[in-house]
């Protein structure tokens, strides 16, 4: 068991935060939304003109948020819920908490690792094979009636043997690295700090990486400290013969670079399932054939959401009992 930071609260304001209500913010799995407005009689923070008088009413009862990654908790609403002492998130993603305003305010905050890990290292040589061999692309040629009238497709390129960069060897990266080696791909990576022990080759910064892979796979986490870490400059060095494949966060690659590098032939395309203001994704890249876009489905799968929402109410019980927390994020 982790116990929260030292710098929440005296004992009796943390047995008044447990002992108060609970708070959705945003949408959530339907089963979860569901189990915590019946089992944990969960309010429901609205949108628009009603969240000034609801917060009003309802702020200082709040002590835990449910929320996920594409919501999260921002430093403003954290301010009309004086009583809050967790954010308790569905998905491995927590960027869009301001997580150092919670550190200020003594507020746990956890999150869903591990058990999304496997789904989405597949979903991520997935993307792979698809943007590299034009999988897609292939089976769009064949719907549109193309085939008999035109031939074959343009050949396309071989998985096998690739050079593959990973940004970010953590959990997911490291699983991704684990599936690739299958294909016989050499692997490098660049973290913040290479990694003792790896089997990988380290390289010193996103530039350096790119400029020595076929394929560069992000999967850093999100957040201020990784915004357009992938920009113009390493998306140039991955040249026009290389792909990206992003199954990180849509923020960490500056996507109006990607649109200009792909659009001048100078990447040969990329594989992703974020984007930078999602749920909307640039027309620029609906229109371009080399590009493989998923709505952000990494995790999409009926075991992995099952066994998200089963760590997310794990740790709503563990705060709501004895204020720790089962997978809190370390800072």
């Amino acid at each position: 068991m982790v116990t929260v930071s030292s710098t929440k609260p005296t004992a009796s304001k943390e047995d008044s935060r447990r002992a108060g209500r609970v708070l959705r913010v945003g949408p959530l799995k339907p089963s979860l939304m569901d189990t915590l407005n019946s089992d944990y009689d969960a309010l429901v923070l609205p949108d628009g003109e009603d969240r000034d008088d609801f917060l009003t009413a309802h702020g200082d009862s709040i002590t835990a948020v449910v929320t996920s990654g594409r919501t999260g908790v921002d430093a403003p609403l954290m301010k009309r819920l004086p009583q809050l002492g967790a954010v308790v998130h569905f998905g491995v993603g927590y960027d869009t908490t301001d997580v150092a305003a919670a550190d200020e305010r003594g507020i746990a905050v956890s999150n869903t690792p591990d058990v999304l890990t496997d789904c989405v290292a597949d979903l991520a040589v997935g993307l792979v094979i698809d943007t590299v061999r034009g999988l897609s692309s292939a089976e769009r040629f064949v719907r549109a009636g193309r085939w008999p009238a035109e031939g074959n497709s343009p050949l396309t390129r071989q998985v096998t043997g690739k050079r593959v960069g990973i940004i970010g060897l953590g959990r997911i990266g490291s699983a991704i690295a684990e599936r690739l080696n299958g294909f016989r791909c050499t692997i490098s990576y660049h973290n913040r700090n290479e990694i003792d022990g790896s089997p990988y080759t380290y390289a010193a910064s996103p530039q350096v990486l790119a400029g020595s892979v076929d394929v560069l796979i992000v999967a850093a986490s999100g957040g201020s400290g990784t915004a357009h870490l992938v920009d113009r400059s390493v998306l140039e060095a991955l040249g026009p013969q290389g792909y990206l494949i992003n199954v990180a966060r849509g923020s960490v690659v500056d996507e109006g670079a990607l649109i200009e590098l792909l659009a001048a032939g100078q990447l040969a395309g990329a594989g992703l399932d974020v984007f930078a203001h999602e749920p909307n994704v640039p027309d620029a890249l609906l229109a371009m054939d080399n590009v493989v876009l998923l709505p952000h489905v990494g995790s999409g799968t009926v075991e992995t959401r099952a066994a998200m929402e089963a760590l997310t109410l794990e740790n709503l019980d563990r705060f709501l009992a004895d204020g720790t927390l089962v997978t809190p994020v370390t800072r």
